[in-house]
Formats: C-alpha cells, sequence, structure tokens
C-alpha cells in the first residue's frame, strides 16, 4: 500500500534564496488513496519579518508567529512524518526549495535522501489541461471540490483540498484489481457453478407458431418480398 503525503507550506515571501523562511507547514497522510486521518501542521517563527505582499496572500503575522516554535524544534519531527512517503505538492518547486534550504541550515538531509517520488500536481496538471488556468482554485472548481472556506492561503487547508483534487485528478488508474476487489472463486462455488441446472427451453405453442407467421407474411408483403426471416419455402 502506496504511502503518500500531500503538502503545503506558506513562507515570509517568494524567495529562500533572499533569506525569506517558512512559517507554517501542512500535511495529510494518503494511504492506498484514502485520507487516513493523520496529520502534520506546524506555526513557525522565521526570525525575521513578513513581507507584505506575502501576508496579504496568507494573513499570517509577525505578532502571530511570535511565540510560534522555531524550524530547528520541529525538524526531526517533521522528518520522520514524511519520511519513506511518495510526496504531492502544488508546484513542488516552491515548497521543495525552502524545505530543503531549512533543512540545509540545520545541516540536515534533504527531501530527496529521506522520501521517495515528488508528484508535482501542478505539472500534472498542466499536462491534463494545457492552456487552462491551473490554480488550487482553479482545480476545485473544475473537480467540484468545495473550497469556500479558503479565503486565504493555509498549508493545511490547501493540502486538504490539494488531497481531494489529486484523488480526483488521477481516478481511473488504478487497476481493475483494486477497483472490483474481486476475489478467485472458492472450491464450492466452483463446484456450485458445475451442478447448476441445466437451461430450461420454452417452445412456441400452435397458435404463437401461426401468428408469428402472420406477422413474417404482412412484413414479406410489404418489402415485395425481402424479408429475411420468411424463408422461400414458406412464400405463397
Amino acid at each position: 500500500m502506496i504511502r503518500q503525503i500531500v503538502l503545503d507550506t506558506e513562507t515570509t515571501g517568494l524567495e529562500y534564496k533572499l533569506g525569506h523562511r517558512v512559517i507554517e507547514i501542512g500535511c495529510v497522510e494518503l494511504a492506498g488513496r484514502k485520507l487516513t486521518g493523520r496529520r502534520f501542521h506546524r506555526y513557525l517563527n522565521p526570525e525575521r519579518q513578513i513581507e507584505a505582499g506575502a501576508q496579504v496572500v496568507h494573513g499570517l503575522t509577525n505578532e502571530f508567529l511570535q511565540d510560534k516554535p522555531k524550524f530547528s524544534e520541529i525538524a526531526a519531527e517533521f522528518q520522520d512524518f514524511i519520511r519513506g512517503a511518495e510526496l504531492i505538492i502544488h508546484n513542488a518547486a516552491f515548497d521543495l526549495g525552502f524545505l530543503n534550504n531549512e533543512l540545509e541550515l540545520l545541516g540536515l538531509d534533504s527531501i530527496g535522501s529521506i522520501c521517495g517520488e515528488v508528484i508535482d500536481t501542478l505539472l500534472l496538471a498542466r499536462e491534463m489541461r494545457p492552456g487552462r488556468k491551473n490554480s488550487l482554485d482553479a482545480l476545485c472548481a473544475e473537480y467540484a471540490i468545495d473550497n469556500s472556506g479558503r479565503q486565504l492561503h493555509g498549508a493545511l487547508l490547501d493540502a486538504e483540498l490539494l488531497a481531494e483534487v489529486y484523488l480526483a485528478m488521477t481516478r481511473g488508474q488504478e487497476t481493475l484489481l483494486m477497483e472490483l476487489d474481486i476475489a478467485p472463486p472458492s472450491a464450492a462455488q466452483s463446484q456450485l457453478n458445475r451442478e447448476r441446472m441445466p437451461l430450461l427451453v420454452l417452445h412456441a405453442n400452435a397458435e404463437e407458431l401461426a401468428e408469428h407467421q402472420r406477422v413474417l407474411a404482412e412484413i414479406d408483403k410489404e418489402s415485395k418480398g425481402k424479408c429475411v426471416w420468411l424463408g422461400a419455402t414458406q412464400r405463397a
């Protein structure tokens, strides 16, 4: 059973190379394409100011984050949660860039060394919907997923919505065996199948046969002798 983690982050700005940091991590777990209920969610003190443009997007303030843990305090717990899983991220390069930067600052292993494959749902959506808008809101609208509570970006909420989007986007990729869950017949069922009663055949009576011939004769007359169901020897 494949274990998958749907992940999202919020940050102080758009570019970690300019010193911006992660301020929220949200993850939800899928196992066998079903939500397990396990989550990882933390707000973080970035130890720097949040850009005004970023604050408009997610609504998180420096005052709110002041007493939250630093990334170093939750790094081990975060790594344990995602370890060995397949990651599902929308615009993966952005989130992975920030998270790997945080790990590198602490001298810890990168995401790629502790996790399996990364599925970028933005790239997947672009392949499935070329030339169309593929933001999370646009995909929620496409797949009839209720995102009415998403007034601002939030890592946990967005991860939950993305999980539903991903499942909707990839529905039908399961094997027939997974969909139908068919088990091979038991020995008793096989024996029962062999011992079924023979098929009962009901023959038409004389009245029904006569009516059948009458209908065929009418068809033959209307088609000027082209009724394929009426043998040549039966025609008057």
